[in-house]
């Protein structure tokens, strides 16, 4: 254990050296708990509020999971199913032939609707308004929006999987929709509740703390954009409440864990997220490729945040890491840094 924490703070330290990261938490442990090891850089710790971002999907997938559970929906309902066609109209038209009224909860889950994200793709400068200028932004602006773009694929089109946050976004309203009420409470109910999270939560007005966030050398407050991307990236945990979160989600106390391997599917995602896969609401990132010289041994399983937030398990050595650098102007830093932490480890 000791050889594995000196590997472990090795990493961490050169990785801190970046003049990106001017703050960060680490924090290591495995499924039994007999093994725990946190490090801190810049003043951040495991209680500081992290500002989680598409960690947040995570919470969202347990969420739809646990309503597939109850027989409350199936992924292979249509999302006609529950809104209004004027919604829905053009919101997927690809080669002169729609199909937004095709569109499944599936699609949606896996990232294989083949839509596109608004404010990544919707021109050079959307990314950095979103950055520089706080702003609200309701789910029916989300979809304007969306619908001003040119989708990627047909879905279901072969093994593509293309990242968007508004396929999340859809989620969380079809979870208030079908549970009749408001997507933080329905997390209270199913994740933060039942697992006895108090510092884990959804900001829905000006009295809520939403942490400040790094782009480059400057640390921005946007708590306006947080509350309009709450279900694919707005909720705000802590390294040690994240820990029993990620732990939980692919321990089985959520949900039945046999999921993963009903639903095991996934498909790699465009090449800017290289090497990162995507299952049913996570990622899944294989360590034996190319990216590692094929040195790796096994994937890691969770979801990273373009904030520099990260929730992973790492089967082939039964560790989770958690944790945050905080940076905004790299979002491969996290997925990086765990990886080189399994890849110092490995079994």
């Amino acid at each position: 254990m000791e050889n594995q924490k000196q590997k472990i703070k090795k990493v961490f330290e050169k990785f801190t050296k970046n003049k990106q990261i001017h703050e960060s938490v680490l924090l290591i442990e495995n499924s039994g708990g007999d093994f725990s090891y946190h490090l801190e850089y810049g003043g951040k710790k495991t209680d500081t509020p992290i500002l989680t971002a598409s960690i947040t999907k995570l919470f969202t997938s347990t969420c739809i999971l646990i309503l597939r559970e109850q027989e409350k929906l199936s992924l292979d309902d249509k999302i006609a199913k529950y809104f209004e066609e004027d919604t829905l109209s053009s919101l997927h038209i690809y080669k002169g032939r729609e199909y937004s009224m095709d569109l499944t909860l599936s699609n949606l889950l896996f990232h294989t609707s083949g839509l596109t994200d608004a404010i990544e793709e919707g021109s050079n400068k959307a990314k950095k308004r979103a950055i520089y200028k706080d702003r609200q932004m309701s789910f029916d602006e989300t979809i304007t929006k969306t619908k001003q773009l040119k989708p990627h694929f047909e879905p279901d089109m072969g093994k593509r999987a293309h990242y968007a946050n508004v396929n999340f976004d859809i989620l969380g309203k079809v979870i208030e929709i079908v549970t009749n009420s408001t997507l933080e409470d329905v997390y209270k109910q199913f994740i933060f509740d039942p697992l006895g999270l108090k510092n884990t939560y959804l900001p829905i007005d000006e009295d809520d703390f939403v942490p400040n966030v790094y782009y480059k050398d400057t640390s921005f407050y946007i708590p306006k954009t947080i509350r309009s991307i709450r279900a694919s990236g707005g909720c705000i945990s802590t390294a040690r409440e994240l820990m029993i979160f990620i732990k939980a989600f692919f321990g089985g106390r959520l949900f039945n864990k046999t999921i993963f391997h009903e639903l095991g599917v996934n498909n790699k995602l465009q090449a800017a997220m290289s090497p990162i896969h995507y299952g049913a609401g996570y990622m899944k990132i294989p360590l034996g490729g190319l990216v590692t010289l094929f040195m790796g041994k096994g994937e890691l399983l969770g979801h990273s945040g373009s904030t520099g937030s990260f929730a992973f398990y790492y089967p082939a050595s039964d560790l989770f890491f958690v944790g945050d650098v905080n940076q905004m102007a790299n979002p491969a830093l996290p997925v990086r840094l765990v990886m080189r932490l399994a890849m110092s480890i490995r079994s």
